[in-house]
């Protein structure tokens, strides 16, 4: 495969390999028809694990050999879906030879059967009635049921039949249809005279679809189930997804509304900009998704369209140009007039790749073909009654452009949504149809939040109303584009005077993000990384909406119409006062991420071997700079241990024999259940070789199985030998199929993977956020509890605490130099005393499971936990240097207390940089006063004190001993 598949991702694809061998095999022993249910959320791509499979059964993996004259049998409901399917496998599948593919074509398909070592593509739409498939004509002998059936008959032993049971974009009856074409194949059909196919391979969202196919058929059925928590950890999807709504429906608001999702959509360009030039990737560029409605006897839509586009402009400053505004409505040719602009029709799958598209003007098509994760802001001009339409679209709006969780700035992990005629129940019903069109639980948070009441807030380390902080002031560079600057764009004069993206202040030109946004004015989030604060349009008078440019600041005394409840009132405009930032936050979050403190990341089980991770993290050093050997350096350590096994078996006399009898040396294969048991001993694949083909293929599953990472290529490099060419082939393969060498490089693999880890983790600190993020994931599935730097962001998201409390000394905040936060009584009463402390500096509130928070691991009843303080306090040294806390206030009635102090005392062990490290209970001092008492980590004899405990009560008693009132 030429796209590295993600953990969860590989380890589906072992088992969906293992069940369908195991399957056909079944098959081929009892003729009882055989059903693999593989079920995964929405973006865990599941096509790319099927294109993996495939490849597998083409060309064999290390535990299963080549099968070369496999046949498999794609059907879906749809021919672009099939196309969409299609094109993944040629693209992502590169052992796939080119013509390998195959369309099955009404007008041209006549076969007895389908050829050996081909897939081929059918849909629904093609097996009806009415086709020309299922008719014998003067130009088609065989029917395609005819096709199938020969097929099924004559080679069950190699024939994979697979239902992509996505029905996207089909309602009522047309899926009720696709629904009974595909259950013939489940179920046979004696009116077709075809059987049902020997083995079935169904893929959908959730198991509830699929089992609803498979309903009352004798079959041997076996599960691949893929959870919404894997994907959600893999960072393939967004992490949240905003719906927005006016409070207030009544009225005609959805231009209104239509002018905060513009400012939405801006924010997202800034906010990218800023990233991918920082991290020096190549520019997102997100698209803005308008669904207008159907058309009317007059017009193509009976939405404004010419407003619409008027809107956006005046909104972001900017004059579209032809190929930056599509629409997908009718047919290739249909190219219409849009506000003076020619906006031609683009195919929905299309859309993604063409980087000039910004703007997208869609009715219904797009749920059907459409894959854009560039698409990040949605308008919708559809009723409520439209839900199910929506929800279809959104479920493909939220895979994520760079297929990976975005570290540094939390709100690139959103997509937003502005629906200007649904309300709080109506939202509630889009959400609904989203879970019901996608099936099951979406890996993704989704919030209802009306324009008035926002429910994120957007901190920051950058305020950017701050004086000497904020947003930094970006040059252009050559090859350096922005929203003003993408060819064929007009920059505003007005705002934006000549500095590239930002005006000669530095700040991002917006008409919100330089003036205060009075008290329940807001529209939307306050981002600090340069975006805007959103502003619904309806809040403005209509003279001032149309007159005032957008991101064009207001002269200074200029009155503008403002809401207060229900009532609107004038009064004047509050120019936005700066304030002077006594902390320095980029300082100290650099401080914390040169420390090097760790944290950790704590999974149910591992799920790479220690040789794949091995490899994976060789290469990411390579790559990176930090270790140009590695790769090398490990592969000429496999290398010895080829050569030492084979001297040995020299030595010993052993090595003639083998080699001869290696033309007939048996590569046995194990089927195995679920639970590492074997379900058959008795699968041995014999290689009766006499030829350099049977060699090569030998030696290609034995390459395989060291990892194919060439080490069989390099081992040859050094070892050729003229006069025996196939004698460094056949060293290899008796290595590889060797348990005991086999045993022992795993060995190796995890020795050097832990040393490696160790001895560059740190060196990973100042590299890029795509590196540290491949960083990540290969520590993560080395180990069940695996080490990593903590880093924090410089931008970060977090629920809207309406009942919270301001605070100015959070390490985040937001423009105004607040964060609300709402803590209990002895979170606040512990935080207090901290900020009484002279050498004080600020705080962060460190929540669970984001994936910058800290996680320390603790194990409670065999298993281990992850535990995340409620506090990381800076501080100062005598030496003016920043000094890292870690403080949890906690509950000592609970279970988990001595789990988390043993994990605590471990945590300050291993991080002697570390200021303190305290667990912090409410007992009684000396004169019987309720207070804080605390128990520092930091201190050894203390951590060796709880590192013995084994009870609670002798943690109570340490804390009795040991633990301090703070002065």
């Amino acid at each position: 495969m030429k796209a590295e598949l993600f953990p969860f991702q590989k380890r589906a694809l072992s088992e969906l390999r293992m069940k369908s061998t195991e399957a056909v095999y079944r098959y081929e022993r009892t003729h009882s028809k055989q059903v693999v249910s593989f079920t995964a959320p929405t973006g865990a791509g599941k096509t790319i694990i099927m294109a993996a499979l495939i490849e597998s059964i083409f060309f064999g993996d290390e535990a299963y050999p080549e099968q070369p004259e496999a046949i498999v049998v794609w059907l879906s409901d749809s021919p672009q879906l099939n196309e969409q399917s299609k094109d993944k496998i040629d693209l992502k599948a590169d052992k796939i030879r080119l013509g390998q593919c195959v369309t099955v074509q009404d007008d041209s398909f006549d076969q007895e059967m389908f050829n050996d070592g081909h897939i081929y593509f059918l849909n629904t739409q093609k097996l009806g009635k009415s086709s020309n498939l299922t008719k014998h004509t003067d130009n088609r002998q065989y029917t395609i049921w005819e096709t199938l059936a020969n097929t099924a008959r004559e080679k069950s032993d190699r024939l994979y039949f697979i239902i992509d049971e996505a029905h996207r974009g089909m309602q009522g009856r047309e899926a009720g249809r696709a629904t009974t074409i595909m259950q013939k194949f489940l179920k046979g059909s004696p009116e077709d005279g075809i059987e049902a196919m020997p083995v079935v391979i169904g893929m959908s969202a959730t198991s509830a679809r699929f089992n609803a196919l498979v309903q009352g058929i004798a079959s041997d059925t076996q599960y691949v189930v893929v959870t919404t928590d894997e994907v959600r950890a893999s960072g393939l999807l967004k992490d949240r997804i905003v719906i927005s709504y006016p409070e207030d429906n009544t009225g005609n608001k959805d231009m209104a509304v239509l002018q905060a999702a513009a400012d939405e959509w801006k924010d997202k360009w800034d906010h990218w900009y800023q990233y991918c030039y920082e991290q020096h990737y190549a520019y997102v560029n997100p698209v803005l998704v308008i669904q207008v409605q159907n058309a009317t006897a007059s017009s193509i839509s009976a939405t404004d369209l010419d407003d619409c586009v008027q809107k956006i402009e005046e909104r972001t400053g900017i004059r579209f140009q032809e190929g930056e505004v599509v629409h997908t409505f009718g047919d290739a040719n249909n190219v219409i007039r849009i506000n003076g602009l020619n906006v031609p029709y683009v195919a929905p799958s299309a859309i993604a790749e063409d980087k000039r598209i910004r703007v997208v003007f869609f009715k219904e098509s797009l749920s059907t073909g459409w894959d854009c994760p560039r698409a990040e802001t949605m308008m919708s001009f559809r009723h409520a009654t439209d839900a199910t339409y929506i929800a279809q679209l959104l479920g493909r709006m939220i895979r994520t452009p760079m297929q990976m969780h975005i570290q540094v700035d939390e709100t690139l992990n959103d997509v937003h949504l502005y629906l200007p005629y649904f309300n709080s129940d109506t939202v509630k019903e889009v959400v609904e149809e989203l879970q019901n069109a996608e099936g099951g639980d979406i890996p993704a948070d989704i919030y209802g939040e009306s324009l008035d009441t926002r429910v994120m807030d957007t901190l920051s380390v950058r305020p950017r109303n701050t004086s000497g902080g904020g947003i930094r002031h970006t040059p252009t560079y050559p090859g350096q584009i922005s929203l003003f600057d993408q060819p064929g764009g007009t920059q505003s004069s007005e705002v934006h005077d000549g500095a590239g993206q930002y005006g000669s202040s530095g700040q991002t030109g917006s008409t919100s993000g330089v003036h205060e946004i009075p008290s329940g004015i807001n529209a939307g989030t306050n981002n600090a990384a340069g975006g805007t604060t959103h502003q619904a349009a309806s809040q403005q008078p209509e003279e001032t909406q149309n007159t005032q440019a957008a991101g064009a600041a207001p002269a200074a005394g200029v009155t503008q119409t403002r809401p207060a409840g229900n009532a609107t009132q004038t009064e004047p405009e509050h120019v936005q006062e700066t304030f002077i930032d006594p902390l320095d936050r980029e300082g100290v979050v650099k401080a914390i991420n040169d420390s090097g403190l760790l944290s950790y990341d704590v999974r149910n089980v591992r799920i790479s071997n220690y040789l794949n991770s091995l490899y994976s993290l060789a290469r990411l050093l390579r790559q990176s700079g930090k270790y140009q050997d590695a790769t090398d350096d490990v592969l000429e350590e496999i290398v010895k241990m080829i050569r030492e096994y084979v001297g040995d078996l020299k030595r010993n006399g052993k090595y003639d024999d083998m080699a001869k009898r290696i033309m007939e040396f048996q590569m046995k294969s194990q089927v195995f259940d679920a639970f590492g048991e074997t379900v058959d001993d008795n699968i041995v694949h014999m290689f009766m070789s006499s030829t350099d083909i049977d060699i090569d293929r030998q030696f290609r599953r034995a390459e395989t199985k060291l990892g194919n990472e060439g080490v069989g290529n390099k081992y040859g490099h050094y070892y050729y030998d003229e006069d025996d060419p196939n004698a460094y082939k056949i060293d290899v393969i008796l290595y590889a199929s060797n348990d005991d060498c086999y045993a022992r490089l795993l060995a190796y693999a995890e020795k050097m993977f832990h040393k490696m880890n160790d001895d560059y983790r740190r060196k990973i600190v100042g590299l890029g956020d795509r590196f540290i993020k491949q960083y990540d994931a290969i520590v993560s599935n080395g180990d069940v509890v695996s080490k990593h730097n903590f880093r924090l962001p410089e931008t970060i998201s977090l629920p809207h605490e309406v009942n919270g409390k301001d605070y100015d000394d959070h390490l985040f905040v937001d423009d105004h130099g607040k964060a609300r936060i709402n803590l209990n009584n002895w979170e606040e009463g512990v935080l207090v005393e901290e900020q009484g402390q002279a050498d004080y500096v600020c705080w962060l509130r460190n929540p669970p499971r984001k994936p910058w928070s800290l996680c320390i691991p603790y194990e409670m009843g065999g298993e281990q936990k992850p535990a995340y303080p409620d506090f990381v306090i800076i501080r100062k040294d005598s030496d003016d240097e920043y000094v890292v806390d870690i403080l949890e206030p906690h509950d000592p009635t609970r279970i988990d207390n001595l789990g988390k102090a043993r994990g605590f005392a471990e945590y300050a062990r291993q991080n002697p940089g570390v200021g303190r490290i305290q667990l912090i209970r409410m007992a009684k001092d000396a004169v019987g006063h309720n207070r804080f008492k605390r128990l520092d980590m930091a201190m050894s004899a203390v951590r060796d004190k709880v590192a013995r405990a084994m009870t609670n009560d002798e943690l109570d008693h340490i804390f009795d001993t040991d633990g301090f009132f703070m002065e």
